[in-house]
């Protein structure tokens, strides 16, 4: 089935009521601001990126386009945009230009503990997303209720990248063992409670790492999500005859909550017979959302490979970031994306199921498109040519021969990375630093 035919469950009914002029798109501006280069105010534009190929799944654009940017937003998308009076330009002939990525599982809450709750296993965010063409980055459980206000002053708010959360459902967050086996720090009401205060980034609830045979840590994060109108990611821990998958797929969530680690093969997702577990399609068909959630240890081509020629591809492409993940198979949501266009994805799917399906399923379709007046948050990709490896989480390599590179990053409207100085001017003998230059104070 086609990625985009299943947005529609996807989206839990409060992300229906927010749509962001998609009509306006390539609108014209007054011939005479156009053709200075500015927008329909006479203003100059702050950025031009010319003649990429657009894929805007949002605003079904798959083609060359020029987007322009006022005031940290998107201002056009048209075929062509005079860009003579716009104070920055980049030419992106021969790229792909898709919205700022957004990666729904990561781990971004780094400190001198032990495991992901202000521990050494997180990352801080602007050294590992923005190069990987990631705007929009969710931190999925990290911190939990009686930390999360440690982790939004020390993270969220200083962090150029958006840093979102799933808050988990236990109060000290991924503490790592006993702490996460603890029922007495799962409630419901609590993770609610600090969930609808903070409204603007807590985005679900998560469960992850238990070990028991009870329900309850699904259950509350269930309860928790729906008391805040929020979906919930499951992390479903280890594999129990007391919460078998097909059970947790058909009866416990609800639609729009999250399957995290849909191909690691650790719990069930494919059967001794070599083809999935019928729960996933059962899930699938209730409205389920399926993530990759790559990570260290949970994405397996032993699950991919046959889930994808069974037709069961991802609903959301995703790194599961964090310090280990980033160093071995996954690397970053760039490469991951690169693994399911080797295993047949179309360039359009992977990119939105990279961009727009996970702003659904989040809730924030101001997110993951570039229509006019969204937030002007830009990837611009190589897609190279060759012989490449990608590996699995347990170290075997398929080789493939595309591969997604993030050559600029744009951020708000500004540039936040750029591999090969695509936004910069050129050098020449005697040239003045820009006037935007970072100076020689920044060590």
């Amino acid at each position: 089935m086609h990625v985009r035919s299943r947005v529609s469950w996807t989206v839990l009914p409060a992300a229906l009521t927010l749509v962001l002029g998609a009509s306006t798109v390539g609108a014209t501006a007054p011939a005479d601001a156009q053709a200075e280069g500015k927008d329909d105010k006479g203003a100059a534009y702050d950025l031009v990126i010319r003649r990429g190929h657009v894929i805007d799944p949002k605003n079904d654009i798959d083609g060359v386009r020029d987007v322009a940017v006022k005031d940290g937003k998107i201002a056009k998308v048209a075929r062509s945009i005079d860009a003579s009076g716009a104070k920055k330009t980049v030419d992106a002939r021969g790229n792909y230009v898709t919205p700022g990525l957004v990666d729904m599982h990561a781990h971004m809450f780094p400190g001198p503990k032990q495991d992901y709750a202000n521990g050494w296993n997180g990352v801080a965010p602007d050294g590992f997303t923005l190069r990987a063409g990631v705007t929009t980055a969710v931190d999925t459980g990290s911190s939990g209720a009686s930390n999360f206000d440690q982790f939004k002053t020390e993270v969220i708010d200083k962090s150029k990248t958006r840093v979102l959360a799933f808050l988990n459902i236990v109060g000290k967050g991924m503490a790592g063992h006993p702490y996460e086996q603890d029922l007495e720090d799962m409630k419901a009401d609590v993770a609610a409670k600090v969930a609808k205060a903070n409204p603007e980034t807590i985005v679900g609830i998560k469960t992850a790492h238990y070990n028991g045979p009870e329900w309850d840590p699904v259950e509350r994060s269930v309860q928790a999500g729906e008391e805040a109108g929020i979906p919930a990611m499951i992390d479903f821990g280890a594999d129990s005859e007391e919460r078998p998958l097909s059970q947790l797929l058909t009866e416990k969530l609800r639609p729009g909550d999250i399957y995290s680690h849909m191909f690691s093969g650790l719990r069930g997702e494919l059967g001794a017979d070599g083809k999935l577990n019928p729960a996933m399609k059962k899930g699938r068909d209730r409205g389920i959302v399926f993530e990759v959630g790559h990570g260290g240890g949970s994405f397996s081509w032993d699950v991919a490979v046959p889930g994808m020629k069974e037709g069961f591809t991802p609903d959301v492409i995703s790194t599961d970031l964090h310090i280990s993940s980033m160093n071995s198979g996954m690397k970053d949501l760039s490469n991951v994306m690169s693994k399911f266009l080797t295993l047949g994805m179309p360039l359009e799917d992977v990119i939105e199921a990279s961009t727009w399906i996970p702003a659904q399923t989040i809730q924030k379709p101001e997110l993951g498109n570039l229509s006019v007046g969204a937030p002007a948050d830009i990837a611009v990709f190589a897609l190279e040519r060759g012989k490449f490896g990608f590996v699995d989480s347990f170290g075997w390599r398929i080789d493939g021969k595309k591969k997604l590179v993030a050559e600029t990053t744009v951020r708000a409207g500004e540039v936040v990375w750029d591999l090969n100085g695509k936004a910069a001017e050129k050098w020449y003998p005697g040239a003045n630093p820009p006037e935007n230059a970072s100076g020689d104070h920044e060590h």
